[in-house]
């Protein structure tokens, strides 16, 4: 593990804004450290995390760090060194800024700084911190649509008043719908219901997964309200195929 010492304060999301050196001294210790104890004992930690080089591939191969004051590999040396307080700081900010694209997986030491940010981002959805809120409530249709239906976002549900925070490329995208409905032949694609149509048998084995993978109890944790409609379309498919949850 890596004896560096602690990074410089982090810039939030909002590019303007900058996190003082006690932005979160309200918070105990006590509980940063229990949120941290809940992503070391995370099963994927240690195939995650040997110990960073700093030698910045990691960095320099990332996208997102292109755009924001983000580095992947401020989120290894912090994990490396169990810096509780900074991880805490990286868990509200820093992992909202990742676009999952794991290119940070180059790693000379097989670091897998994109499967540290999934951890974190995983627990802070669990403990319902407020960061995870905010960064997931643009996604709620989406979210309601893939766990009610089995499949993704159609063409016509790009449009500007439902993903406000997407930005310009989702207006691009609503002005030209039928360029992209003539890309995508099958009829469904057309619709708002379904991109295609998935078997009862798919979606009843998704509906068991989901709750007891404590998926629900995750969205229950963001979004009570999402978390209610989605359980009430689960209920009555799975009686329907004699299941009791």
């Amino acid at each position: 593990m890596t004896t560096a010492t602690r990074a410089p304060a982090l810039f939030t999301r909002d590019p303007g804004a900058t996190l003082s050196p006690n932005h979160y001294t309200e918070v105990p210790y006590e509980e940063k450290l229990r949120l941290w104890e809940q992503v070391k004992a995370d099963s994927r930690f240690p195939d995650y995390m040997y110990g960073c080089y700093e030698c910045g591939i990691c960095v320099a191969a990332c996208p997102s760090a292109r755009f924001y004051d983000f580095s992947p590999r401020k989120i290894a040396q912090a994990a490396g060194r169990e810096d509780v307080e900074l991880i805490y700081e990286q868990m509200n900010d820093d992992v909202w800024n990742c676009s999952q694209c794991f290119s940070c997986d180059r790693c000379p030491r097989q670091n897998s700084p994109g499967g540290l940010i999934t951890i974190l981002r995983e627990v802070a959805v669990a403990n319902g911190l407020a960061s995870s809120k905010k960064a997931l409530e643009g996604y709620t249709r989406i979210v309601y649509k893939i766990m009610t239906t089995g499949t993704q976002v159609s063409p016509d549900m790009l449009q500007p008043d439902a993903f406000p925070d997407w930005g310009p490329d989702v207006r691009t995208v609503s002005e030209n719908l039928d360029t992209w409905r003539r890309a995508m032949p099958p009829e469904t694609h057309h619709t708002t219901s379904a991109s295609w149509i998935v078997s009862k048998k798919t979606l009843t084995e998704l509906y068991l997964i989901w709750h007891y993978s404590g998926v629900m109890d995750m969205i229950a944790q963001v979004d009570e309200g999402l978390h209610m409609i989605i359980m009430d379309v689960m209920e009555e498919s799975l009686e329907e195929a004699g299941y009791e949850i």
